[in-house]
């Protein structure tokens, strides 16, 4: 490493010490790529490191994170979405040098563009106002992502102007946006609770989508539809001798998972200190070991229910309902209104959505239940499709999770809560620190 001139030694050694050393090996494990990350404390290190991952679609199979004092130590085991271990060696490169460099990306937002920030009562058709609204508008929609959990919908929308092409700035212009999506949102029954923001920042979209539903408190919420699958299991417990607080996850497992519970607890304030988390082919075991940020544990029962309620909406606010759709065709404006339009014409309503453009293709995903929030009818799909175009719009198969490991290579948590001393050794056997003592 080349050093500046005006830097002494010791500047060298923090330097040094607070640069995180990564090493990625096929090697260790036949079924997965192991990312290992150690690296002095930070706020917030653990969800950049997760970030970093789950931006590049990976899917975490197994992770280890242990801290000690100040410095931190992170195993994660990783294949891509078909469950294969990672060979791209720009892929590789990116990682390395995202967690090496102490730099992993806080946002992945558009830059100069404008985003929307819409929150509401979700209903039938509301999708297919608000991108009417915005065509109107002479606004083209360059991605957005809408999620819908109990009857409440957040969506982040990045646009641009119809004419110029760039971030919409004008005050007057950016009022009447606002006004008129406001207007779409609160409907007949949603005044108060109805928010549209406006702004130019630059933000982690999905971070965001999770925050907005935070404080619009859907997790205190009663479920939207019967036969909505049941929550997933989540317990707390204090561990008084240690000073830590144990939350113990067991869920169906899926891309993504991991972000969005580390990212809650990082919202909510909270540390992990220890962490296990262990997947078989559907189910995913996640036990982590928090404290708040000033070091104490949960302290009382209020908050405990508080924390089992977030965590629960964390992981169903990505859980998609519905078949999923995929619409690839040429970007123009007005695309999206019509789509939604079609959607909401023929009894659909989408319960999540990713929308994005490249290269003036449009690229979008929708998931669509009947209005009843039941699956829809396959005639009803195709009936869509020939309005659409059946070469633009496809329907895709469930997501594909990644290959069981063999059993010589998972270890399946069955209890809900472990002694430390135990996880402690489990991590560091895994991590090849000491030997098996079996």
């Amino acid at each position: 490493m080349e050093w500046p001139g005006n830097l002494n030694e010791y500047d060298k050694l923090v330097i040094r010490m607070n640069t995180p050393r990564v090493v990625i090996d096929n090697a260790v494990c036949a079924t997965a790529t192991l990312v290992k990350v150690d690296s002095a404390r930070k706020h917030e290190i653990l969800l950049e490191a997760v970030q970093v991952l789950t931006d590049l679609n990976l899917c975490i199979r197994k992770a280890y994170i242990s801290s000690d004092g100040r410095w931190f130590m992170d195993v994660f085991h990783v294949t891509d979405q078909n469950g294969d271990k990672l060979t791209d060696e720009s892929v590789l490169r990116y990682i390395e040098r995202s967690l090496a460099t102490n730099n992993a990306p806080r946002s992945n937002g558009v830059k100069g563009l404008t985003a929307l920030e819409l929150t509401g009562t979700d209903r039938q058709g509301l999708l297919s106002e608000v991108f009417a609204v915005l065509t109107d508008l002479q606004c083209n929609v360059v991605e957005a992502k809408v999620w819908t959990h109990k009857g409440r919908i957040a969506s982040l929308i990045y646009v641009k102007d119809g004419d110029s092409g760039a971030a919409i700035e004008d005050v007057q212009k950016i009022n009447l946006i606002e006004g008129r999506l406001r207007n779409v949102l609160k409907g007949d029954n949603d005044i108060r609770s109805a928010k549209t923001v406006v702004s130019m920042a630059v933000t982690h979209t999905e971070r965001r989508l999770h925050q907005m539903m935070f404080a619009d408190r859907d997790y205190e919420r009663a479920p939207d539809a019967e036969g909505t699958a049941a929550a997933p299991s989540v317990s707390v417990q204090n561990w008084s001798e240690r000073g830590y607080s144990v939350v113990y996850i067991q869920s169906k497992d899926r891309p993504k998972l991991l972000f969005d519970i580390v990212c809650t607890l990082t919202d909510m304030e909270y540390v992990v200190f220890h962490a296990t988390i262990d997947t078989d082919s559907t189910q995913c075991y996640q036990e982590f070991y928090i404290r708040h940020t000033d070091g104490t544990p949960i302290s009382s029962e209020a908050e405990r229910q508080r924390v089992i309620q977030c965590l629960q909406a964390a992981i169903q606010r990505r859980e998609s309902e519905g078949v999923k759709l995929e619409l690839c065709a040429p970007d123009r404006r007005g695309l999206l209104s019509e789509v939604t339009r079609t959607f909401r014409e023929n009894g659909l309503s989408i319960t999540r959505a990713e929308v994005s453009t490249s290269a003036e293709m449009a690229e979008n995903v929708f998931y669509v239940t009947d209005a009843a929030g039941h699956p829809a009818h396959p005639k009803t799909i195709e009936a869509v499709r020939q309005r659409i175009g059946t070469s633009s719009l496809k329907v895709k198969e469930p997501i594909v999770f990644p290959k069981a490991s063999s059993a010589s290579d998972e270890t399946t948590t069955t209890s809900s809560l472990f002694s430390f001393g135990s996880l402690v050794k489990r991590n560091l056997y895994n991590l090849g620190l000491i030997r098996s003592c079996s």
